[in-house]
């Protein structure tokens, strides 16, 4: 296997060129983030390679974007750009899941008010929601606003270190991170 994604060539460079413009970021920094050389992104920015995508390549370019190899190759645009900002594209299934497995009273209604931004938790936060029901568990605690609000914080945190890491602030960035790891990591485990 000669390594490239067979099909995906200026469509999925498309697709890519699409969604760093949406980040704002130039050529330059997409071809530090996604650490790639600055002539395979420049093809894939100004219209598309002559030749397929390698995988390794559509692997570095969806990481950084954010989003799996399975996500951008398979997604519409539609569905991608409000992940650009953030955003999980809305998903009803994942909402139904959620609706249909929501034991506490409190997390019902939460969901039934707050439909909108419900659809906008990913799997994985739904998940986790999922398992904080447990009866003394931190929906009980804290309550589901609070908690989803931390949710939703820590997402938007992610992504705005993403974007920090993407400048010349990322020496900084990783300094202040490995400050921050020491105060919080546990005893006897090491970085």
């Amino acid at each position: 296997m000669n390594g490239a994604s067979p099909g995906l060539g200026a469509e999925l460079a498309n697709k890519i060129a699409r969604l760093v413009e949406e980040r704002g970021w130039n050529q330059e920094v997409f071809a530090r983030i996604a650490r790639l050389n600055r002539h395979t992104v420049r093809q894939i920015l100004q219209g598309g390679p002559k030749r397929q995508l390698r995988n390794l390549t559509v692997s570095q370019c969806a990481d950084a974007l954010g989003l799996t190899v399975s996500e951008l190759r398979t997604l519409p645009l539609e569905r991608l750009l409000p992940r650009m900002h953030g955003k999980p594209a809305a998903d009803e299934e994942t909402f139904d899941l959620l609706y249909e497995r929501a034991q506490l009273p409190e997390l019902v209604a939460w969901l039934e008010r707050n439909r909108d931004r419900a659809v906008e938790l990913r799997p994985d936060e739904v998940q986790e929601l999922l398992d904080m029901q447990a009866p003394a568990g931190p929906l009980v605690k804290l309550g589901v606003e609070t908690c989803v609000d931390l949710i939703e914080r820590r997402r938007h945190l992610v992504c705005r270190v993403k974007e920090i890491a993407g400048t010349e602030y990322f020496d900084f960035l990783e300094q202040c991170v490995k400050l921050i790891h020491e105060k919080v990591k546990p005893p006897g485990r090491r970085a």
